[in-house]
């Protein structure tokens, strides 16, 4: 996988409403459900159900850091 295909997966599922799991430091995991906002060059935008905003880089979801559960 590349960067350019995280891309096009975030792409493809922008505007939606999705379940996200998000691998932090000191094996701390995050799960949330929200919609992908925004897309820019190094970083995606989810705004969350309770209107809070996440940002991540696309090489979250390269390295699994990020998933997109459904």
């Amino acid at each position: 996988m590349t960067i350019e295909k995280m891309k096009e997966l975030v792409k493809k599922n922008q505007g939606e409403l999705h379940s996200f799991r998000f691998r932090g430091t000191r094996n701390q995991v995050d799960e949330f459900q929200g919609v992908i906002t925004a897309m820019y060059p190094a970083i995606f935008i989810i705004t969350l159900e309770d209107c809070k905003v996440k940002s991540f880089s696309y090489s979250d979801l390269l390295v699994d850091n990020l998933e997109i559960l459904d």
